[in-house]
């Protein structure tokens, strides 16, 4: 269950907007419902107050004025859709770059030891089914270390990780969540 630890404002509206979301809750949610809360996913008519509204549109609008994505309209048949193609190709190769990296050049079979942020962006592909394109363009016997790598700390178990001194809850949690 998620447990709010500080409401201290972020200076990120979405992640301010989630604080007093969560600080407003009345029980203690878990990551699972957290999750499909605030993508608005859920269809709970008790708990869509704590929904974020378009949060999806609101992301990407952000990833726009960083310059990361652009926006185009798209005809699909019988309607004109709204993309968000990436405009920033060399900040996408720095991601991609900096986790095949880690998973080769830096590894340290150790996810206590890993940058948390590498270690979240790791669980983040994997949950958003894009882990095996960041290694496609590696060579052939690179992409199976790397892939087994990632097999191997992904398989790891997320309760037993969590647990651990140093660990970091909340990217185990959010794993475990994805993998159900």
């Amino acid at each position: 269950q998620v447990l709010l630890k500080s409401d201290a404002p972020t200076g990120d509206v979405l992640l301010d907007e989630t604080l007093r979301h969560i600080k407003a809750t009345e029980s203690a949610e878990t990551v699972q419902t957290w999750i499909e809360l605030l993508t608005g996913e859920t269809w709970n008519p008790f708990k869509l107050q704590y929904q974020l509204r378009n949060v999806r549109e609101r992301l990407a609008k952000a990833l726009v004025e960083k310059g990361i994505l652009t926006t185009e309209k798209q005809n699909f048949l019988l309607f004109d859709m709204t993309t968000h193609p990436v405009s920033n190709a060399s900040e996408k190769q720095r991601l991609v770059k900096k986790l095949q990296e880690s998973v080769l050049e830096r590894w340290v079979n150790d996810p206590q030891r890993m940058e948390r942020r590498t270690l979240a962006l790791l669980v983040l592909a994997h949950a958003s089914d894009v882990l095996e394109n960041v290694f496609a363009s590696l060579a052939d016997d690179k992409y199976d270390v790397a892939m087994n790598r990632t097999k191997d700390l992904l398989d790891m178990d997320p309760e037993v990780e969590a647990a651990k001194a140093r660990a970091t809850e909340m990217i185990w949690a959010v794993l475990a969540a994805f993998n159900k």
